[in-house]
């Protein structure tokens, strides 16, 4: 069956991640905004979960773009290095320099031996084909994308391309706007993983205004992750 990666965000979603049908999780924060690194305690967390799938940890420092100054790459490789000191299995990371991939950031975090996936940072490079051979020369183990679109059920012929280019030497794990509606669509292009949140959003309590925490919150939806499980394994 194609593997299934559920992006995570709060414990419950780690409860949801813990039962049969989920692969691998991406640990995050903040995935209104793109997601950005996880506390430690929630890596520490999520590692600690029994019957939990292998943990990789998104680790971006800032929301707002991949072009990262010299704190800021400093921050990612520190970051990275206590993901896996945590237990983490891999590392979930982007860089770009110049409209290309940072090969420096990314050589630096492959060096650490972690099992890294490119993000849909590789969704903003105006060369997909010379991303995915500069990913492979640099180690990368995976590559996250919508194939360039919002929603990658927009943009089907073009991720049959890339892993067609990719050839097996890089794993294409599908991501960006799936429903259980487009599973079967999306297997059908050959990518031997699929990444989702399953989300959905609880109310906000009102009272004084923090930011967009009054607005609501997202957690993951059971019964969605659920639902993507059953058409994964229906298309297998």
């Amino acid at each position: 069956m194609v593997a299934f990666e559920l992006a995570v965000q709060d414990a419950h979603g780690l409860a949801v991640a813990a039962r049969p049908g989920v692969d691998r999780i991406e640990l995050c924060s903040a995935l209104p905004l793109g997601g950005v690194t996880p506390s430690l305690g929630f890596i520490e967390a999520a590692v600690a979960t029994p019957g939990i799938p292998p943990v990789h940890v998104l680790v971006r420092p800032r929301p707002g773009g991949f072009d990262y100054s010299s704190a800021e790459v400093a921050t990612t490789l520190s970051d990275v290095r206590h993901a896996l000191a945590a237990g983490a299995s891999g590392v979930v990371i982007g860089g770009v320099r110049d409209g290309r991939v940072d090969a420096d950031l990314v050589s630096r975090i492959v060096d650490t031996g972690a099992d890294v996936t490119f993000h849909r940072a590789f969704d903003t490079l105006a060369d997909p084909a010379e991303a995915i051979g500069d990913l492979v020369k640099l180690g990368v183990r995976r590559i996250l994308t919508s194939a360039g679109a919002t929603s990658v059920a927009d943009a089907l012929p073009a991720l049959a391309r890339l892993v067609t280019e990719a050839a097996g030497r890089i794993e294409i794990m599908a991501g960006g706007g799936v429903r259980p509606e487009v599973v079967a669509a999306i297997v059908r292009t050959g990518v031997p993983a699929v990444h989702a949140s399953a989300k959905r959003t609880l109310p906000g309590t009102g009272g004084v205004s923090l930011g967009t925490a009054d607005a609501g919150r997202e957690t993951t939806d059971e019964a969605e992750a659920g639902r993507i499980i059953a058409e994964l394994r229906s298309a297998a």
